[in-house]
């Protein structure tokens, strides 16, 4: 099935973000709301020079909020940037690097321990700015791939993430091009209101 996707849409070059503290932050952002919203947000933040941990962690929580507007649940996702950045300085410094030298299973679990970290953004850091094999399992996940009848759309997110972990090599490249390819599908033919079968590349696996 990624092979079919690749072949048709090409490699997405997904995730979008400069540096892993674009991306944490992006992680974060995204829940609940449209891609769209959280560029703005980061827009936002680029331009007022705020987006670097120093800045993030001097900044009290109202004039984050403020910043990051766009993006929805902006008080709550603002304390939430705050908790992360504050487990990054006990935990280790508030080095990145450090972090992402911890191994994937523990530190996975460490980051569900953050409040407001929960499995889907704690795999979208680990993939995408630690570059550790860890699947990313969202909604759109779920939609294809139970309309293809491999699992039921309301399975748990382990029990769906280890779906793929189990049928897969462990490689981020593949799961970064893969969870990519999954998104352009969900928004081009298997969308939520209907899906437009007719044209999908994985239409000859239904």
């Amino acid at each position: 099935m990624y092979r079919v996707l690749r072949r048709a849409f090409g490699h997405q070059h997904w995730w979008p973000g400069e540096t892993r503290l674009e991306i944490i932050i992006g992680a974060i952002l995204t829940q609940n709301t449209a891609w769209t919203n959280v560029e703005k947000a980061i827009r936002n933040l680029k331009r007022t020079r705020s987006l670097s941990a120093a800045a993030l962690r001097k900044m009290p929580v109202p004039r984050l909020a403020g910043k990051i507007r766009s993006a929805g649940y902006f008080n709550v996702k603002a304390s939430r940037i705050k908790d992360f950045l504050d487990f990054l300085t006990r935990g280790y410094q508030g080095s990145l690097a450090r972090l992402f030298r911890e191994e994937t299973g523990p530190l996975r679990q460490e980051l569900l321990g953050v409040r407001g970290i929960g499995p889907e953004t704690a795999d979208s850091i680990l993939l995408y700015a630690g570059q550790k094999p860890s699947f990313v399992i969202d909604a759109y996940t779920r939609r294809i791939f139970s309309r293809h009848g491999l699992m039921h759309q309301e399975a748990g997110y382990e029990s769906w993430k280890g779906l793929f972990e189990s049928h897969l090599p462990r490689d981020v490249p593949l799961y970064n091009d893969f969870h990519a390819q999954i998104v352009h599908l969900a928004k081009t033919h298997c969308r939520s209101s209907e899906a437009r079968c007719e044209g999908c590349p994985l239409q000859k696996y239904l």
